[in-house]
């Protein structure tokens, strides 16, 4: 049985206090969509770790490709709780899905990594001129693979390309595909670069001798929002001991993924790699300047008012977003504050 943490004991203090404990009689189930991405690592910690059972939730958990596979489910009427970016948020809350961000994730988690040639290009360039460089020499642009239009890593790229180097898309081929996807790729030489998340950062570099991370999400996007967890209103309003229970969770899973990312670990290789990545990997992952777990949806406000300005601007939100309608700080509020009261 691993140690626990101080906040560990805090945590099952606050459960155990709010009544939310294997005590409990009634079992409330939910309907969870998540991509098996480390951005979302807190599922996968409080789901291995079997915290939800002992609280008393059943979590029904459906794995999606992309966000925006995400958001056409949404739009179905299927899901009750959403881990995924808080860009395929903005575009469901935009296409009338009532949903709400209650808690970050993780923010500034994406990367550019490079490979071959164009990776050779920054080595005395800057990105612009690498770019510029790479294109001329080849002969052809640089492809670059990516999540779906709307994700997360397409949005960065995208932002960075227009926005901080000035370049334009044109500068680029910008291939979105789903998260399998884009790592086969990047390893098979089919693309130059991806703008993209861990474990594929670390993987694609410990496989590929020529790779490397050129960019990292502070410089495409500072303050880049990433990973929420978000739920829709009428789940709110229908299970609110549940997502109390859920938020205290959440909590607790991004302590662990801080402070004790070797015992968080296993539990993210199980969702994430299907047992096809290496322990060490997912382990060095953890610990990557992209793997910035936080909680706290207040620090994420401005980065998504920055991201979503842009999406408005290129066409992919359908139209302005409420953000003040679309974050429900709350919950995270007051389960935070009960916490730091104990």
């Amino acid at each position: 049985m691993p140690a626990r943490t101080p906040l560990a004991a805090l945590f099952a203090g606050l459960l155990a206090f709010s009544g939310l404990t294997q005590a409990d009689e009634h079992t409330t189930t939910l309907e969870v969509g998540y991509m098996p991405i480390l951005p979302v690592a807190q599922l996968f910690v409080m789901e291995g770790e079997g915290w939800t059972k002992e609280a008393g939730l059943n979590l029904e958990l459906t794995r999606f490709s992309s966000g925006p596979a995400m958001v056409q489910a949404l739009a179905s009427g299927e899901l009750d709780i959403m881990y995924f970016g808080i860009g395929p948020a903005m575009v469901a809350r935009a296409n009338g899905v009532p949903i709400k961000v209650l808690a970050s994730s993780i923010q500034e988690q994406i990367g550019l990594v490079a490979r071959g040639d164009f990776a050779v290009t920054f080595e005395d360039n800057d990105a612009a001129q690498a770019i510029a460089r790479f294109t001329e020499e080849q002969g052809r642009k640089p492809k670059i693979a990516t999540f779906p239009r709307g994700s997360v890593p397409d949005t960065v790229l995208r932002y960075w390309l227009i926005e901080q180097l000035g370049v334009g898309l044109d500068a680029v081929e910008v291939i979105g595909m789903g998260a399998d996807r884009v790592q086969q790729v990047l390893l098979a030489g089919a693309v130059d670069a991806a703008s993209i998340l861990e474990p594929i950062l670390t993987t694609v570099q410990e496989r590929d001798a020529s790779a490397r991370v050129v960019v990292r999400a502070a410089e495409m996007l500072p303050g880049q929002p990433g990973a929420v967890l978000a739920a829709r209103e009428a789940t709110l309003a229908e299970h609110p001991e549940a997502m109390r229970k859920l938020m205290a969770l959440h909590l607790r899973a991004t302590d662990i993924l801080l402070n004790e990312p070797k015992r968080a670990a296993p539990h993210v290789r199980e969702f994430v790699g299907r047992r096809l990545i290496d322990l060490a990997t997912v382990e060095a992952a953890l610990g990557s300047p992209s793997s910035n777990y936080i909680s706290d949806p207040h620090a994420i406000r401005e980065g998504t008012r920055r991201m979503h300005d842009f999406q408005l601007s290129q066409g992919t939100l359908r139209k302005k977003v409420d953000l003040d309608a679309l974050f429900d700080t709350r919950l995270f509020d007051e389960v935070s504050k009960e916490l730091s009261a104990q």
